[in-house]
């Protein structure tokens, strides 16, 4: 291997973190076809055990119910859906109650932060005071809402905030077991691969000169 060569290998060494090129050729994310339905069950079960012992639960469910919910929101079943599966014709659970549920666990859409006044400044407004309760009365003079709307918002809030502080732990594990990361961990390697080529770029130019 000569000098440029080794040069080459270091650069993609750093750009990528892996020391063999056929690694990430032979490997890929694979499909849903091809992962074990039991060990994908009992780490969501992790998953869900952790985050209950971390932050508490509100929702009333059991431990299966929310998997249950996981499972709901990555399979684009709404709320409604996912309540009457859990409830199971008693009818004794319902859309909020799996509502409640998802922020427990970080599960936000955009449908959730879809509000009637500036999300983004209502997010502010509750990362300022996490420390505290602030009147809901008064935010909701602030927006120009009644006190329940801000609320319903405020929740959200408040797990797109628990979920930021977190780094999105547990809602990109729990994507990457119940989804095919395919198309994600392509951006991934998008990046690894712009790193690598401009790397490649500036060992060129040093050589050519």
């Amino acid at each position: 291997m000569d000098e440029k060569t080794e040069n080459l290998r270091d650069l993609f060494v750093d750009a990528t973190g892996s020391e063999t090129v056929t690694e990430h050729q032979a490997e890929s994310p694979g499909s849903l076809t091809d992962r074990d339905d039991d060990a994908v069950a009992a780490r969501v079960a992790e998953l869900v055990s952790a985050m209950r012992d971390r932050y508490g639960f509100d929702a009333g469910l059991d431990d299966a119910g929310y998997c249950r919910v996981v499972r709901g929101f990555f399979g684009d079943e709404d709320d409604a859906a996912i309540a009457a599966d859990l409830a199971d014709g008693t009818g004794s659970i319902d859309p909020g109650t799996v509502r409640d549920a998802r922020l427990d666990l970080h599960l936000v859409d955009d449908d959730d932060r879809d509000s009637p006044f500036e999300y983004a400044a209502l997010k502010r407004m509750v990362a300022a005071d996490r420390d505290r309760d602030r009147d809901r009365d008064e935010m909701a003079n602030e927006f120009d809402v009644d006190p329940d709307t801000v609320e319903e918002y405020a929740a959200v809030a408040r797990a797109d905030l628990a979920s930021t502080r977190a780094n999105d732990r547990f809602r990109d594990e729990f994507r990457d077991l119940l989804t095919d990361a395919e198309i994600e961990g392509s951006h991934a390697s998008d990046a690894r691969e712009d790193g690598l080529r401009e790397a490649t770029e500036d060992i060129e130019t040093d050589v050519s000169l």
